[in-house]
């Protein structure tokens, strides 16, 4: 990250832009910074001019206490001064779920695209996963047990043990400790992980909603059901893609939504 600007609490935010043509601030996901959507703002730089940021409490970015969603918001809207004014928002997961709070909150913004945000409501007990996650999650925390926290969300994410534990041996477990308490403010974003419909209708610009094919049931679901309660929604499937969808894959879909053409 190469450029640095100031949100409205003073929390120092990193970022950097690459591209030309319509700007679009991409927003990235739980135990995730600004080089994790890296690749998909090269993909996008011939035809849109795109801004990643290492959110609050991860990167090279600041982190100011006390935490709450609004001071996210905040940041997206210190960001969108910091590249001239105007701007789209796209975000992978929780990202999307920031990205569909900060449009409905008023924050002057272009269109929005979101990819997969997970939201629970057509999975099998999702409700009761969310609440037991977020119990468990926010006591290691408060313990300052970091690992316990990482394995939680890996274990949301559907991970098993084996991995886990493997993980936990390898070179890139401390950096997923130091970035762990952020995972409360994923949570935080994500409500009480079921889609929040006043906030989504509340949206009122225009919504592309996107999913893997190869994706779970539920979390195709999830994105139709943005699509169909946001005022001005379009869902669009990627044949083949999965959570983890190629940046070469869903660039081109992005950068005709942001020129302002309509999905096919």
């Amino acid at each position: 990250m190469d450029k640095k600007t100031t949100s409205r609490d003073g929390t120092s935010l990193a970022y950097e832009v690459t591209g030309q043509g319509p700007t679009v601030i991409l927003v990235s996901g739980a135990m995730s910074s600004g080089g994790t959507v890296a690749p998909l703002a090269q993909r996008l730089a011939d035809r849109c001019t795109a801004v990643v940021y290492d959110r609050r409490g991860r990167g090279a970015s600041g982190d100011t206490k006390p935490y709450a969603v609004e001071r996210e918001v905040e940041d997206l809207a210190a960001l969108i001064d910091a590249v001239g004014g105007d701007a789209a928002l796209f975000g992978v997961s929780s990202g999307g779920a920031l990205v569909l709070r900060a449009a409905a909150s008023g924050l002057e913004t272009g269109r929005v695209a979101v990819y997969e945000v997970p939201y629970a409501d057509h999975l099998a007990g999702g409700a009761e996963q969310e609440a037991a996650y977020k119990e468990r999650l926010n006591k290691a925390l408060s313990e300052d047990r970091r690992g316990d926290a990482v394995e939680l969300f890996l274990r949301l994410t559907g991970l098993g043990e084996q991995v886990i534990q493997g993980a936990r041996q390898s070179p890139m477990w401390a950096g997923m400790e130091a970035v762990a308490p952020s995972l409360a403010y994923d949570d935080a974003v994500m409500g009480d992980g079921l889609a929040p419909r006043e906030v989504l209708a509340a949206v009122s610009v225009p919504v592309l909603a996107v999913a893997g094919g190869a994706s779970p049931a539920w979390m195709r679901a999830a994105s139709r059901e943005i699509a169909e309660t946001v005022p001005q929604g379009t869902y669009r499937e990627l044949e083949g893609q999965t959570h983890m969808v190629e940046p070469e894959v869903l660039a081109p879909v992005l950068a005709e939504f942001f020129a302002g053409g309509a999905p096919a």
